[in-house]
């Protein structure tokens, strides 16, 4: 097969522990041919949807891991798969990229995920599909409806709808202590929309990352600690990360979001769950592949690509 790999520049990737060089080692090692190229290299010319990719080989030698070929003008519709993997922030030329992505599905590509599921997918707004399952939830610009609900829950976290890795998270205990500075400042005194949601204190034992693959579930979750002070148990946040066994709980939401999800075209989900409820459904770029592999034995990589040769034969 040959997969287009559509990601962040090959320099910015932590070797150690990237998901995406994973999926592309075991795929190269099975004998499929790997291409490469960021989203800026997405175009519509000549009414096709085309990039300017290069050939990619991974290789064993940690300092120079990589090595490209020349520049070619392809169709997306030419490779086996593309695999979109440029991470968060979900801004506008994120949006742009996803729809040239829709419009080579149109003309026969197969892209994972499906850029209109992904698109339909908000990772924090998505989980609202599911009430009986999050924690009480607000979403609003309002600094008022942020005081009523602090009133009612008395100790609670507030976040933009954009971030990553933990990025702009705030918690406001029992004493309201900088709400509105919070409130204003992540919110842009009302020009961005916010999502406020009670304070779990299970984070102690880490927000887990449970992953959903071809509609599957992989059977270890990767849960992510917070450290010292911090309530953020996020990787990019210096939260430590321990694989462990998915709980009766997890696995039986897990198993209730499987099949759904992927039969909305997403191949490839991480599910966030703190005490057994349900955080974000992340469909952009989930990670936790090597963390997981490396701590459980269980072969994600491997469980990954075997999933993809089925979806596509």
């Amino acid at each position: 097969m040959d997969l287009l790999f559509i990601a962040d520049p090959l320099e910015s990737f932590k070797i150690k522990k990237d998901s995406t060089l994973a999926m592309m080692r075991v795929a190269q090692e099975a004998g499929h041919h790997l291409w490469f190229c960021q989203s800026r290299n997405v175009l519509w010319k000549d009414d096709l949807v085309v990039a300017d990719c290069q050939i990619l080989a991974i290789k064993p030698s940690s300092s120079s891991w990589f090595e490209l070929g020349g520049l070619e003008l392809r169709s997306l519709k030419s490779f086996s798969a593309i695999l979109m993997r440029t991470d968060p922030p979900f801004d506008i030329e994120y949006l742009n990229t996803t729809w040239l992505l829709s419009a080579a599905v149109k003309q026969g590509a197969k892209v994972l995920n499906d850029p209109a599921a992904v698109r339909d997918h908000s990772e924090k707004l998505s989980i609202t599909e599911f009430p009986e399952l999050i924690p009480p939830t607000l979403v609003t610009r309002e600094l008022s409806a942020v005081e009523s609900f602090h009133q009612i829950h008395r100790d609670i976290v507030i976040k933009p709808l954009d971030g990553m890795g933990g990025m702009g998270v705030f918690r406001v205990g029992a004493d309201g202590l900088n709400l509105a500075s919070i409130v204003e400042t992540l919110g842009e005194n009302g020009a961005r929309t916010l999502m406020v949601q009670r304070f779990l204190p299970e984070i102690t034992q880490g927000d887990k990352r449970v992953l959903l693959i071809g509609g599957e579930v992989v059977p270890f979750a990767l849960a992510r600690i917070p450290q010292g002070n911090e309530i953020r148990g996020n990787l990019a946040a210096g939260g430590k990360g321990v694989a462990m066994p998915l709980t009766d709980a997890e696995n039986k939401i897990a198993r209730l979001f499987a099949p759904i999800l992927y039969q909305r075209g997403l191949f490839l989900v991480g599910l966030d769950l703190i005490g057994g409820h349900l955080t974000e459904i992340n469909v952009t770029s989930p990670t936790c592949f090597v963390e997981i592999t490396d701590q459980s034995g269980f072969d994600v990589p491997q469980f990954w690509l075997k999933a993809l040769e089925k979806a596509l034969s």
